[in-house]
């Protein structure tokens, strides 16, 4: 029996799981690091606590020996450090943080979305890296002239750990992650000069781009006892992509983490949306990407950790299960989880959460019930744009993973509002099993993808049950709170 070490680096905690050869999960690891939150609208990681807690649960992990590891990640957080001393000039900015929503806002008045776009198959917005490392090297002093010097380098979170594994002999990334950066061309597969001119960073800053199953080094011998070569790297979104076989043209995943993450497979075509949809890379193998649309909600699971740990209603996530099945059916509460603005379609990066019908009786109950609606609602809204942009006729399953995707109430609620149904696999630790597979892939221990989608197994079928009147009344709802929302400025 043969073993790999996927680390699943999170937005709130890393993880490493230990697959053996029938990428069946045998050991994991995990532990929670801090959120920093300096000002209303920015988070921010300290990268130490990321690197310590992803070798802490990689040792916890490693109970047997690994023969490659691969690696997932928060994707668009970002980190700058010396390529000395590997010391982090800043924190790393987190994908959900908005400082640089102004800057954003000054580049599209100034008509530069459009290129963006078109190279990128991204929007001009705080999400993606490019304007966190502007942002660092302006209000951080002399990082600026350090990294013009050649001082500095930066990457995405899968970049700063497979450079520190390594001892300093790797700087490189993977072709999904580098898809995220705004300042990567996806249809050339280069950093892209008008984009590096555009945000005034320096190429010499920059890693170097891989496919998903590639060489990317090998661990140092002091940290895990022996060298560990590392062969597969992917952003979790497109991990998970991997992980659930997406490989076939006209499928689909949605991931339910802190954040939701719905990917339809376009194969070699990048599909430009019309609907604010992102283009981005599903994979790279071979040197050739496979193309996907993606929708982006900022806030799935985020919004029952705001029940337990900002409200308080709540002392574990599995309660809203129960809270929401005895909420009151005459109320018609609606959240929306606008924390840090909303994600696609809207993209406002400016609005904020707010909660509508509430009445004398609403409770804990009836907020449950709306906190895990508006994660339906939300994968609703990225469906139907899907829809008008994808113009072949598929009947649409949704393969579904991630925390959320346990709960049985709103797997059943989401199939309800897609009117469509939703696929829970054997395994819903995809994005780590994408990881693992990517780097055994690479060391020619798992089936090429052909033969691996056959591997893929199903837990549970939800099949929509709400008829028409009601499934349309609640998301009509939706799309007002949505709208009265937008229509805030603060």
């Amino acid at each position: 029996m043969s073993y790999i070490l996927a680390i699943d680096q999170g937005t709130t905690s890393s993880r490493a799981i230990l697959f053996d050869s029938d990428l069946r999960p045998i050991s994991t690891g995990q532990k929670e690091f801090r959120q920093i939150f300096p000002k209303a609208g920015w988070v921010e990681h300290d990268p130490e606590e990321i690197w310590q807690t992803t070798v802490e649960t990689c040792k916890q992990a490693l109970t047997k020996d690994a023969r490659a590891i691969g690696i997932t990640n928060q994707r668009e957080t970002l980190v700058i450090w010396d390529k000395t001393t590997g010391k982090p000039v800043y924190n790393a900015i987190v994908w959900q943080d908005r400082r640089t929503s102004e800057y954003c806002a000054g580049l599209k008045a100034n008509g530069h979305e459009p290129m963006v776009t078109q190279k990128t198959g991204l929007l001009l917005d705080p999400y993606f890296t490019a304007t966190k490392i502007n942002w660092i090297m302006d209000n951080v002093a002399g990082v600026r002239d350090r990294a013009n010097a050649g001082d500095l380098l930066c990457g995405t979170i899968d970049c700063f750990l497979i450079w520190r594994l390594t001892g300093g002999q790797v700087h490189a990334t993977d072709a999904t992650n580098a898809s995220r950066t705004m300042i990567y061309n996806i249809h050339d597969g280069v950093w892209d000069d008008d984009l590096l001119a555009l945000f005034d960073i320096p190429a010499n800053m920059l890693p170097k781009v891989k496919d998903s199953a590639d060489d990317f080094g090998e661990t140092q011998a002091d940290i895990f006892g022996k060298p560990i070569p590392i062969r597969g790297v992917a952003g979790d979104q497109q991990a998970a992509t991997v992980g659930q076989a997406c490989f076939e043209v006209g499928m689909m995943k949605s991931t339910y983490g802190t954040g939701c993450f719905a990917l339809l497979n376009t194969g070699a075509q990048a599909v430009q949306s019309n609907n604010r949809l992102l283009t981005t890379i599903a994979y790279q193998l071979n040197g050739q990407p496979t193309y996907a649309l993606e929708g982006s909600i900022f806030i799935a699971g985020a919004v029952v950790q705001w029940l337990r740990d900002g409200l308080g209603i709540i002392d574990d996530a599995q309660q809203t299960q129960g809270l929401a099945e005895t909420a009151d059916p005459e109320q018609s509460v609606v959240i929306v989880p606008a924390f840090t603005g909303l994600g696609a379609p809207y993209w406002d990066a400016d609005c904020r959460g707010a909660v509508y019908g509430l009445t004398r009786n609403s409770g804990p109950k009836e907020f449950a019930k709306a906190a895990l609606q508006s994660v339906a609602f939300q994968t609703r809204d990225l469906l139907e744009a899907m829809r008008k942009d994808w113009d072949r006729d598929t009947d649409t399953v949704l393969r579904v993973d991630g925390g959320m995707a346990s709960s049985d109430w709103t797997m059943q609620y989401l199939a309800d509002q897609l009117n469509a149904p939703v696929d829970r696999p054997e395994v819903t630790e995809t994005t780590a099993k994408g990881a693992a597979y990517l780097a055994g892939l690479a060391i020619g221990l798992y089936p090429k993808p052909d033969e691996f989608k056959n591997t893929w197994q199903l837990e549970k079928r939800f099949i929509p049950s709400l008829d028409d009147k009601s499934r349309q009344r609640d998301y009509n709802q939706w799309l007002d709170a949505v709208q009265r929302t937008l229509s805030q400025r603060h």
